[in-house]
């Protein structure tokens, strides 16, 4: 078997033992497992195992390959493994496994919790995602066997999230096949065309490319400086975004191939770029040193891209071979080219952004909140702007001066007061281009960062840390005014919040929003991490499920009402409440529910409520005594935004000879008018007449009950 091989040559016997028993138990766990292809599931495992081999990495790494799904999918536990492998291994491989034993309501929650748990395993041990890159490498490569539902789906996660990380790590070869198949099943017409077109188009342009390799091959020997020369082929994503930014058809894309040229020095690199030139004039625009300004992933090397006597442009890179290995492999080479110490600060400055991610993530509740600001630092397009003393600092694009003053470090950028842009003073909000020169105001005294930066800062990192700011240094002011904030709202939908906010529903509410502390929930609020809207609404809705108002104690298993009693039967002695979901008034058909501890609580039958309660504990209940006493309704009159409505409406109810005692109206969304009354009523069979009264009238188009 060629993995097998491959194993025995690249590692030492005593990882070669390690491997081969990971390889062994795998093979064992999986046994009559298939894939959606239908073959055996093993296969899987081997492959992801067989991308780590060829990338370099090391024993531990390919054995956690081969175990990486045994937890999730096998009966093997993170014991058995411990116990076989060691600690170093079940590490990697429980950073790799997915989170499949919590439930959560959408694919997009599932998704965001478990790239977050990868994060946290990868700031301990970049291996994991190095690990998972590859498992996601193979399963795009066989994503054909399933739905093209799930295929769009994976691919759009996979474009999202796993290119521009493989691109952040500098893994070029990954990142490249994994764009093509996302691009195939993402837009498979132009995939298509361009598997179709593309090949007879290098074809025709073959005697050029090589007109060119041998070009520059004579330079190098004119210049008596040794190297390779290589034409390669772009691949078809790079071809395609060029399409669509550039709006030209694949006739008019002339760069399908770059020549590549490979020197010992840097200063051979200069040389080479300089003689290229002398030959061949520049593109204005296009020259590109990467080498005195590195990518944020650490890529070196000189693009330029000429244009011949012919007037056919094409673009040539120039590195030496330290930065083909480190632009091939990327944080990869770390291991696959073990006898260079010299590159372990080159490895630790690779790893500084992982670290930084760490830094901000824990100021964010909510793990879509994370993946999203995590998507903004990840793409690899960037502008490259400088301290005064000359240091280069990466952004995303359109950044602002606060996003500079964030990047050097915390403390400057809280401390922000103003910046001056290649000497001149500039707004916080302006936006930087790249090779400005960005100096940052200062001042001890300042109280810190502005909400409103949030509102044009581009750097998910920036934001996180403006907001760990105002949770870690405004606590106390956090907790009062985001009491005050859930107070007002509460009061405002006409509930008291001590009444909403019990220990029973903040238990539910801190599950939902992962709060320790009701001072951490007010705090949230205060300083923007949650909005108020978010806790009054699951407060106000647990308050309407499981907090209806208390009405008495009877022994009897009647109580006196307003209008009368009710009777609930077999339950006497027990407390009795009516359900604030529906407010039953006499004369509706009840129902009472047994509940847990909080005696017999009585619902309309027609409240939606009740088909979420166990129809063990319904029991049948009914209006006694005098039904014609005084009560209040609540009705919902929707209507066309026409002249006369309201008059027509107040109308009815004088005839009716019925009081207002509150009235609520706006326009909706479909701009049709919705009323909300609440009337003093004496009988029950008052609401029928009135709605019934209501409905004649054309321009009502419902009314209905509501809660009181």
């Amino acid at each position: 078997m060629e993995l097998l091989d491959k194993i025995q040559k690249n590692y030492s016997e005593s990882d070669c033992k390690v491997l081969m028993e990971a390889y062994n138990y795998a093979e064992e766990m999986h046994r009559g497992q298939k894939r959606a292809s239908g073959e055996p599931y093993f296969t899987h495992p081997c492959a992801v195992a067989e991308i780590l081999v060829d990338l370099g990495l090391d024993a531990p790494s390919v054995a956690a390959a081969f175990l990486h799904d045994l937890i999730e999918d096998t009966a093997a536990t993170e014991e058995d493994i411990l116990k076989r492998f060691g600690k170093e291994i079940l590490t990697l491989v429980d950073g790799v496994t997915k989170l499949d034993k919590i439930k959560y309501q959408t694919h997009e929650e599932e998704d965001a919790e478990n790239f977050r748990k990868i994060f946290v395993a990868m700031a301990n041990d970049v291996r994991v995602i190095i690990i998972k890159l590859a498992d996601r490498l193979h399963n795009m490569r066989s994503l054909n066997f399933l739905s093209i539902e799930r295929q769009q789906r994976i691919a759009k996660e996979t474009l999202e999230i796993f290119t521009p990380l493989a691109g952040r790590l500098g893994i070029s070869q990954i990142k490249c096949e994994l764009e093509d198949l996302c691009l195939k099943y993402l837009e498979p017409e132009a995939y298509e065309f361009l598997v179709a077109n593309i090949h007879q188009e290098l074809i025709e342009r073959n005697n050029f490319v090589q007109f060119v390799v041998d070009q520059i091959k004579e330079i190098l020997k004119e210049s008596n400086v040794k190297g390779e020369v290589i034409g390669r082929p772009k691949h078809f994503y790079s071809i395609y975004r060029k399409m669509k930014k550039h709006d030209k058809p694949l006739d008019q894309i002339y760069d399908l191939t770059a020549v590549r040229v490979i020197v010992n020095t840097k200063e051979d690199c200069y040389n080479v770029m300089g003689k290229i030139h002398d030959r061949w004039k520049p593109v204005p625009g296009r020259i590109k040193d990467y080498i005195a300004m590195p990518k944020v992933n650490g890529y070196q090397s000189l693009h330029t891209t000429v244009v011949t006597n012919f007037g056919q442009f094409f673009e040539i890179q120039i590195r030496t071979y330290e930065m083909h290995k480190m632009a091939e492999y990327g944080i990869a080479a770390h291991w696959k080219y073990k006898e260079n110490k010299s590159s372990e600060n080159n490895f630790d400055a690779r790893l500084s952004w992982i670290r930084d991610v760490m830094d901000w993530q824990g100021s964010i509740n909510e793990s879509r909140q994370f993946v999203d600001s995590l998507k903004n630092d990840l793409y690899d397009k960037e502008l490259l702007v400088f301290t005064p003393h000359g240091k280069v600092i990466s952004l995303p694009l359109e950044a602002t001066p606060v996003d500079f003053a964030y990047a050097i470090h915390s403390e400057v950028g809280n401390k922000c007061v103003g910046a001056k842009v290649n000497g001149k003073m500039v707004a916080l909000n302006s936006v930087l281009t790249t090779g400005d020169i960005v100096e940052i105001l200062t001042q001890q005294s300042s109280r810190g960062p502005s909400w409103d930066w949030l509102k044009f800062v581009k750097s998910g990192s920036t934001k996180a840390k403006i907001r760990q700011f105002f949770k870690r240094e405004m606590k106390e002011e956090n907790v009062k005014t985001g009491k005050a904030m859930l107070e007002a709202e509460a009061k405002r939908k006409g509930y008291n919040l001590n009444e909403l906010l019990t220990e029973n529903s903040f238990q539910k509410l801190s599950n939902k929003l992962v709060f320790s502390s009701i001072e951490e929930m007010m705090a949230s609020v205060g300083y923007g991490a949650v909005s108020v809207n978010q806790v009054i609404f699951k407060l106000i809705d647990y308050y309407k499920k499981e907090m209806p108002k208390p009405v008495n104690v009877v022994d009897t298993g009647k109580i006196k009402t307003p209008a009368g009693s009710v009777t609930v039967e077999g339950m006497g002695g027990l407390l009795v409440r009516f359900a604030h979901c529906c407010d039953p008034v006499p004369g509706d058909d009840i129902v009472g529910f047994v509940s847990h501890g909080r005696g017999v609580i009585v619902h309309r039958t027609d409240c939606p409520n009740l088909k979420d309660l166990d129809k063990n504990r319904l029991q049948p209940a009914s209006w006694t005594g005098n039904l014609d006493a005084e009560f209040i309704a609540g009705l919902k009159i929707v209507a066309d935004n026409a002249d006369g409505v309201m008059v027509f409406i107040t109308g009815e109810l004088a005839i009716m000879h019925l009081s207002l005692t509150q009235i609520n109206g706006r326009v909706n969304k479909d701009k049709l008018v919705e009323i909300d009354l609440k009337i003093i009523l004496n009988k029950r069979s008052d609401i029928d007449l009135l709605i019934n009264r209501l409905k004649k009238d054309k321009r009502i188009i419902d009314v209905f009950r509501t809660a009181n």
